[in-house]
């Protein structure tokens, strides 16, 4: 790397990292890439090749917007959470999970696992449609699950740096479905082909709720960045909408434009993910290389 570089290269890694990981970056980096004791998922395991790019950023963003239109998923985060007024505070929650889940010691995934279902308890109450919910039902968790591991497989294999193969594929979906079990979900999928079956399953629950709408609209068009930091996000948050089903684009009121998502939208997505991937490239700093969103 060109020394002329390295100072905007650890500008730009330092911001990722204050908003994904939080201020404490460093020592949770080495908490759950250091720690010693034995992992679920091995280096070469596709769920740390999926988990550890940079393309996480994008599948992060798919999966919010998918997932928000659940009535009752969604109620549990409007009624519940924080979003609006620590969107970042969830964000690094959300990263550690995943990063301890995929990366870290058996027992330090344990303790995070019952941490969520912990604070699952608690999320509990009634939609705008009268249908009451709780965050620890496994038919709902279901629903978190799929969307996730849909979201994060389609990003990385659109801009993920080595694309996976079928069977890679049908490995990631295998190894994510521990973690499933763990948090409560009943019979996750396996295999891609049950994992877009499962996702299908549920399209007669899903529609637009304002509640879907206002997330949408925080998500992609008021998010709290600096403006320096606008133009990126727009164009990963382009990226995720481009990778939505078709059947989403009205719910959640994003337009659909596929000549322009085909020449413009994914090519400065991917373009975005290369930047971020080069911020956080291993040889800069081996406790915070995955960048899991």
């Amino acid at each position: 790397m060109s020394a002329p570089l390295e100072p905007a290269r650890a500008w730009l890694a330092a911001q990722i990292k204050s908003r994904v990981i939080g201020a404490d970056a460093e020592d949770k980096g080495a908490e759950i890439f250091g720690a010693p004791g034995p992992r679920w998922f091995g280096d070469d395991s596709p769920i740390q090749r999926v988990h550890g790019d940079a393309s996480m950023f994008i599948g992060g963003l798919r999966a919010l917007l998918l997932q928000s239109l659940h009535p009752l998923a969604m109620a549990g985060v409007a009624q519940h959470s924080d979003y609006r007024a620590d969107p970042w505070g969830r964000l690094q929650r959300t990263a550690e999970f995943v990063a301890t889940t995929t990366f870290g010691p058996i027992d330090r995934a344990e303790q995070a696992i019952a941490v969520v279902k912990r604070v699952h308890t608690r999320v509990v109450g009634v939609a705008s449609d009268g249908r009451s919910y709780s965050a620890n039902d496994p038919h709902l968790l279901h629903w978190v699950h799929i969307v996730e591991i849909d979201s994060f497989l389609s990003a990385y294999q659109r801009y993920g740096q080595q694309p996976l193969t079928p069977a890679e594929a049908d490995r990631y979906v295998s190894d994510a479905a521990l973690v499933a079990r763990k948090l409560g979900v009943i019979d996750p999928p396996t295999t891609r082909a049950a994992l877009r079956s499962h996702l299908q399953s549920f399209r007669p629950e899903l529609r637009s709720t304002r509640e879907a709408r206002d997330a949408a609209r925080f998500l992609l068009i008021e998010p709290p960045l600096p403006l320096a930091a606008r133009p990126a996000y727009l164009a990963l948050s382009a990226a995720a909408v481009a990778l939505l089903p078709f059947w989403t684009r009205w719910p959640l009121r994003v337009p659909l434009l596929p000549i322009g998502e085909r020449l413009v939208i994914g090519p400065s997505g991917a373009a975005v993910t290369n930047v971020i991937r080069w911020c956080m490239r291993p040889d800069n700093d081996a406790t915070t290389t995955r960048t899991v969103s």
